[in-house]
């Protein structure tokens, strides 16, 4: 029976172990396994084409990615909804009027193509 001496430290052998050939080859088919899951779930939805999926390295880990910085920057609205919300806007004459963006439910593009439980955010109180 071998033994394994831990004389490296836990998270340095985790690290050794991640960045193995193999490990990072499986990490690469899941991560475009569910990349392209997400692109299909996403196209359905598609409205104005802002949002992409994108795919991502990490030192050793690898991500799946809901872009929308050529949008309105509403990934995390895409993914997990948002509640109704009033904004106070001007016209070019001066006049003020309220502008209602209605409440939508999200979509869990990332969560759905990951094959993850669906959980909404947590409400934040600032007390």
């Amino acid at each position: 029976m071998a033994k394994i001496y831990n004389r490296k430290g836990r998270r340095q052998l985790e690290k050794l172990v991640a960045l193995l050939p193999g490990v990072q080859d499986s990490l690469d088919e899941a991560r475009f396994e569910v990349a392209a899951r997400a692109e299909a779930l996403l196209l359905q939805h598609r409205q104005e084409g802002h949002a992409s999926i994108d795919v991502e390295d990490g030192d050793v880990d690898k991500y799946v990615v809901l872009d929308d910085e050529r949008g309105k920057q509403a990934a995390l609205s895409i993914e997990y909804g948002r509640a109704e919300s009033v904004v106070v806007r001007k016209r070019k004459d001066g006049s003020t009027y309220l502008d209602v963006m209605p409440a939508s439910d999200g979509l869990f593009i990332l969560a759905r193509a990951a094959n993850l439980p669906k959980k909404r955010k947590g409400k934040v109180h600032l007390d």
